[in-house]
């Protein structure tokens, strides 16, 4: 069994949109005890389509996460479930409307027996951490990102492309089904930690910046520095921002006092903010 406990948080900013198409979620698995999922869903298409679509996925995943059985089927399948009835979904609401509905997303399902699978579609983006230092980063689902894995675009020259907004992969495409690529690790420790989030936060930060921000404070205080900062960086032209974080800790040590040691305090801005 694992031997940490799993502090969590969210946060969201609508930017300089004129509505907030993002959407995030945590759950806990009624027939699952001790599974927790995470999920960002950045919505695209429209004032009410793209909402609509973000908040579909968050639907669907609250739903089947309701009636998930480890007995029954595996995490990988769930979360594949998830993306396909999501798709289906707003298909079906973009048929009555003039603009077509799309969706990113990304998802975290931590089990109680030290395990992480996650999944994600597009450019919505799932951050591994161990303390500060980044383990693993998704790829996006971008032209982008098919430029650079070609050798035709550095990854700097990527970031600021004029077509780095353009995807090969959403939920809601009337024309190629969504594929999902999944993630997983195995023995997760107190120290790891795990920053799902939407384009509008990732685009602003260094990795280490990320890292040792949700390293050196609570979720909580995490989400207000990043979107503090993203904001400022934004300079009046930021889009939607949001986030989940999830941080695995270890138990209070114990002291000789009556009061025990706080184990998470603010303990300072990362270098860079």
């Amino acid at each position: 069994m694992s031997q940490y406990k799993l502090e969590a948080g969210t946060g969201r900013h609508i930017g300089d949109r004129q509505e907030q198409q993002d959407r995030v979620a945590l759950f806990a698995a009624p027939k699952a005890p001790g599974y927790m999922m995470a999920v960002v869903a950045d919505g695209m298409g429209g004032r009410t389509g793209g909402a609509l679509a973000a908040e579909q996925i968050i639907n669907s995943a609250q739903q089947l996460f309701n009636e998930f059985s480890p007995g029954l089927e595996t995490v990988e399948f769930l979360l594949g479930k998830i993306v396909h009835e999501a798709h289906s979904i707003i298909k079906l609401s973009g048929l009555s409307s003039e603009k077509e509905p799309h969706s990113t997303m990304v998802a975290l399902v931590i089990s109680p027996q030290q395990h992480a699978v996650w999944a994600h579609v597009g450019d919505s983006r799932l951050y591994f951490f161990e303390g500060p230092n980044r383990i693993h980063c998704t790829v996006d689902h971008s032209y982008v990102e098919r430029l650079v894995s070609e050798g035709k675009l550095s990854r700097q020259e990527a970031k600021n492309h004029p077509l780095s907004n353009i995807l090969v992969n959403a939920l809601g495409s009337h024309k190629n089904e969504p594929y999902v690529t999944f993630g997983q690790h195995d023995k997760l420790l107190p120290g790891h930690a795990f920053l799902l989030c939407s384009d509008g936060l990732w685009h602003y930060f260094s990795e280490l910046e990320m890292g040792a921000a949700i390293a050196m404070n609570s979720p909580r205080s995490a989400s207000e520095m990043l979107i503090r900062k993203a904001r400022e960086r934004a300079n009046g032209s930021g889009d939607n921002c949001s986030m989940a974080i999830v941080k695995l800790v270890g138990p209070a040590k114990k002291t000789s006092g009556k009061h025990p040691t706080r184990q998470f305090g603010r303990s300072g801005k990362p270098s860079g903010f």
